[in-house]
């Protein structure tokens, strides 16, 4: 028998997560607070479980091998301990084998990958387009064999690579979870042999780890034999893969929410603390909630108060038709709309800032499509304002030189000098193609709806301020005068990037509101408005919707009625055909959709 870690553990969860956010919890609240839900749940009819010595049974029972694979982010050292603790106390033996043997030499990994972290740039690189089979030496994976006579298990990211005919357990680890435990300086990128800054390793995960660990997800995911989610560390939860995927499959066919999660910044508001119950109040500030940013929320399934999270792509790798519908041709696994809010009540005001076009987004950083956004402004107090397009009588040498004093000399920008301002207007929509100079103001709750990449910002200037840490915020003046439309600006702002809004139906007590984007925006976004019901119908595609007036709304698809309450989002997926929306509030309820334009299928 093999101990795998014979000296000990850490399992002081404090320690292994550096956040002040609270982790989900294994059942759901008895009496939950009416309102917003930061842990949504999907419910399910089949088990879920909530113990290593349940698995530990399962284990047994299978009279084979196992492969234990996962994501980035899982504490292996902890997992493996607690689980070979309960096979001896069952009297197995056990032969435990590190997937990491058969990793190739971190220099030759480094190589591998040098060019796509571009080490010259703190923020960006370029998507790794390879698979998780790079990182691994084709003779040292071939070695791994099963002892006779002994309990074999494999473990550890891309374990499924080794030659061994076995059970499949797979560990997922939400994103939020991975970058808590990431700022603790306790996690590893894959085939790195020692920890890093947080925000390089960030930068790693993105363009290296999470692609190549995605695609070996859903290669394996018709496969798993059981899903365990770790995010508690010490408290697994977990079920059969069978359970899973039957989970997805419902899912599918009826509306949902992601399990939206939340991040303080250097312009954070008071809004989101304020108003969203649950949370921790001894934060600074909310500055985000990230409602549904696909790549990087979760999903959480619900059985008996038992709660189980798994990726929100693992929807689309089950299914990204049954999901997408028509875009899933252009979009594949790649979910194409994000919704967040951007909080600033009480706060600062965000960076001056633009995207990339989309040639430039996919030479330099390897993303096939663009951040183009839009702000809805769900809230704002009086004065508050939005940043938006160029002066008329705007100087791009000027401009430039300007910012570029106040960086290097720490000089104040009068930024309204050349950017335009508007006033703030509750459920007003400002678009912001790719190349448009933008920034909300303060005292501004923004419903941000965009294309799903999500860290393409290039900064030109931040009023001056260091981040939460007191360390300077890095700027991206060169990137971004590579990308800016300096055509965006006096009347044409005011003509082109402020939505019109006209009604396309109505009925007796009920309309639907066309907010018409611009042309580079390949989503489209219209407002449900009513007093007692309305009816959508998904044409082939799938809808997010958000309620932006209204305490409480029920949306029922086929038999199935699900709560919805003021400012959550939610996804009815195209499979879904046809919804309703029934307004449980005092005064009209209006609900905000969007989904990809037919044209740009």
């Amino acid at each position: 028998m093999t101990d795998p870690y014979p000296d000990g553990i850490n399992t002081d969860i404090g320690s292994l997560r550096n956040t002040t956010q609270f982790v989900i919890p294994e059942k759901k609240a008895q009496t939950a607070e009416p309102g917003y839900a930061i842990y949504p749940a999907f419910k399910i009819e089949d088990t879920i479980h909530h113990d290593f010595n349940g698995l530990s049974e399962w284990i047994i029972d299978q009279h084979q091998n196992i492969i234990i694979d996962g994501y980035s982010g899982v504490y292996w050292d902890v997992f493996v301990r607690q689980l070979h603790e309960h096979l001896v106390q069952k009297g197995k033996t056990v032969n435990w084998i590190s997937i990491d043997t058969a990793l190739k030499n971190s220099l030759v990994i480094d190589q591998l990958i040098e060019k796509n972290l571009q080490q010259d740039d703190p923020v960006f690189g370029k998507r790794y387009e390879g698979e998780l089979k790079d990182f691994f030496d084709t003779e040292k994976l071939s070695l791994i064999q099963p002892v006779s006579q002994e309990l074999t298990i494999v473990y550890g990211c891309g374990a499924a690579l080794a030659p061994v005919d076995a059970k499949i357990i797979y560990i997922d680890v939400p994103k939020n979870e991975i970058q808590f435990r990431s700022r603790a300086n306790h996690l590893y990128n894959l085939g790195a042999i020692t920890t890093t800054d947080p925000k390089l390793q960030y930068k790693r995960f993105y363009f290296v780890d999470w692609p190549v660990l995605n695609k070996h997800k859903q290669q394996l995911l018709a496969h798993i034999d059981v899903i365990v989610d770790e995010q508690r560390i010490t408290e697994i939860s977990w079920m059969s893969g069978t359970a899973l995927r039957t989970a997805l499959t419902k899912m599918s066919r009826h509306a949902f929410r992601a399990r939206p999660w939340f991040e303080p910044g250097v312009w954070g508001g008071q809004w989101i603390k304020e108003n969203i119950a649950g949370l921790n109040q001894a934060v600074v500030n909310y500055a985000w909630s990230f409602e549904l940013i696909a790549p990087e929320n979760g999903i959480i399934l619900e059985n008996e108060g038992r709660l189980l999270e798994v990726s929100f792509d693992m929807l689309l790798f089950h299914n990204s038709n049954a999901i997408l519908g028509k875009a899933a041709k252009r979009f594949g696994y790649h979910f194409p709309i994000r919704f967040d809010f951007l909080d600033t009540m009480d706060g600062d005001k965000l960076s001056l800032q633009c995207h990339p076009a989309v040639a430039y987004t996919k030479e330099h950083f390897g993303e096939d499509f663009t951040q183009d956004e839009t702000y809805y402004i769900l809230d704002h107090k009086e004065q508050a304002k939005v940043y938006l397009g160029f002066q008329e009588n705007i100087n791009q040498e000027e401009f430039k030189h300007v910012l570029q004093e106040s960086f290097n000399q720490h000089i104040p920008v009068a930024v309204e000098d050349y950017v335009q301002t508007f006033d703030s207007k509750k459920h007003e929509l400002f678009l912001i193609p790719n190349g448009t100079v933008h920034s909300s103001g303060k005292d501004n709750l923004v419903l941000e709806i965009s294309a799903t990449p999500y860290i393409f910002t290039f900064k030109m200037y931040d009023w001056l301020r260091p981040d939460l840490n007191g360390k300077p915020r890095p700027l991206n003046i060169d990137r971004a005068f590579a990308n800016l439309n300096f055509e965006r600006k006096g009347d044409v702002v005011k003509d082109t990037l402020i939505a019109k809004q006209s009604i396309i139906q109505q009925g007796n007590d009920w309309q639907v509101v066309n907010l018409i984007t611009h042309p580079d925006h390949f989503y489209a976004i219209h407002r449900f408005e009513f007093d007692t019901i309305v009816e959508g119908h998904t044409k082939g595609q799938c809808h997010i919707l958000s309620v932006v007036e209204g305490e409480l709304i029920l949306v029922r698809t086929g038999e199935m009625e699900q709560e919805i309450h003021y400012a959550e989002t939610f996804i009815i997926p195209a499979d879904a055909v046809q919804y309703q929306i029934i307004n449980k509030s005092k005064g009209r309820a209006k609900v905000l959709t969007a989904f990809v334009k037919d044209e740009c299928c």
